[in-house]
């Protein structure tokens, strides 16, 4: 049966094997209300990448990238905290719909795209995951990152593309997973996006969370903006609606804040400037990685489709300057490690690159604002 789970090994790769098909929607909460005692044992995270390196070992090895140290002589006392952001590319997407002509359909394959996904997680162990086009929650990551002791919530799309594709797993959404060792949730907002006070197709996650090693609280978000060009005033009413709910929900930035996303928008786009002159005094991670420390990274996203080739810059992860400091954040795939035919491929799971920084909370915050 789907469900059944042995021992040890046997165990993990019988939850890492599972899929359920377009027909087992109804199906799934019922297996996964047989998994609740097997989720409350924990997974050994060396033991569940040895799996997936199994899966995976007719593919080329995962890519090397590094972290880059940003420290600037900041003393802090306490751990960082590792926040990963990433658009992981739907499976009804990216094989009913993106069109990524240059990336074979094997290289699709669910059963080992998974487990690249999975791989990648499990090299960079963030503290807190942020997830855009999650069409998998159900039978994968909640299953899987639950028993690695994170506390997971989910928020589809209320339209979600992915149902227009036959064999489809259901509607994507974002995801949002923290380590309950290191955090306690205060409070969790699902926020379905307005613009020109219409209710919008997309959607985001704001959860208030307490850290334990030093009991200060603060703010993390996820959201993924509407896409497409020519949407651009749209994106920007979306951004606006998002900096609104979380003025109120940081009581303008008293709590520290972080926001993860794919916003579909180049930093010359409006949304990005609202972003950068909000009020909450945000700032963008990745561009502490530039020279100057005041561009962002020449892309994020790098694909072909029929329409020809896309490199862009859409993804972000902005915090609180005057509260928080980036200690580290991970450099970015080279061209030549990413290959002439683009992303996805058979070494790297989606059309977008994962971001991972790393922070520490600024001893005195509000002398700085």
């Amino acid at each position: 049966a789907v469900c059944s789970m042995g021992n040890s090994t046997s165990r993990l790769y019988s939850v890492l094997a599972k899929t359920l098909s377009s027909g087992a929607v109804s199906q799934h909460q019922d297996c996964l209300e047989q998994l609740d005692s097997a989720q409350l044992d924990p997974i050994d995270p060396k033991e569940l990448l040895e799996e997936c390196q199994i899966v995976l070992q007719k593919r080329p090895p995962r890519f090397q990238r590094n972290f880059v140290n940003l420290k600037k002589n900041t003393a802090s006392n306490h751990r960082p905290i590792r926040v990963m952001q990433w658009n992981i590319l739907a499976q009804a997407l990216g094989e009913g719909k993106d069109n990524f002509v240059q990336c074979p359909m094997e290289a699709l394959k669910w059963e080992e795209r998974k487990c690249l996904i999975l791989e990648e997680i499990l090299a960079y162990k963030p503290d807190i995951l942020c997830l855009q086009e999650v069409d998998h929650y159900f039978d994968t990551f909640e299953p899987l990152l639950s028993r690695l002791g994170y506390q997971c919530t989910f928020f589809p799309k209320p339209w979600s593309p992915c149902l227009d594709v036959e064999h489809n797993n259901g509607p994507d959404g974002c995801a949002m997973f923290f380590l309950k060792e290191r955090f306690e949730l205060v409070s969790s907002a699902n926020i379905r996006l307005t613009a020109m006070k219409l209710k919008t197709n997309q959607v985001a996650i704001a959860q208030t969370l307490k850290c334990h090693e030093t009991g200060r609280l603060f703010c993390i978000a996820v959201t993924h903006l509407k896409a497409r060009t020519g949407w651009e005033r749209f994106r920007s009413a979306q951004g606006c609606d998002l900096l609104q709910n979380l003025k109120n929900i940081t009581q303008g930035a008293k709590i520290p804040l972080i926001v993860c996303g794919d916003f579909n928008a180049e930093p010359t786009e409006e949304v990005y400037r609202e972003f950068s002159n909000s009020s909450l005094n945000l700032n963008s991670a990745y561009k502490l990685l530039s020279p100057d420390g005041q561009s962002e990274p020449p892309y994020t996203t790098w694909k072909i489709r029929p329409s020809g080739e896309c490199r862009h810059t859409l993804d972000y992860i902005w915090y609180s300057q005057h509260a928080l400091n980036v200690t580290s954040a991970l450099g970015l795939l080279t061209e030549e490690q990413i290959g002439p035919n683009r992303l996805p491929s058979f070494n790297y799971p989606s059309d977008h690159l994962s971001l991972v920084c790393d922070f520490s909370f600024n001893q005195d915050p509000d002398r700085l604002l």
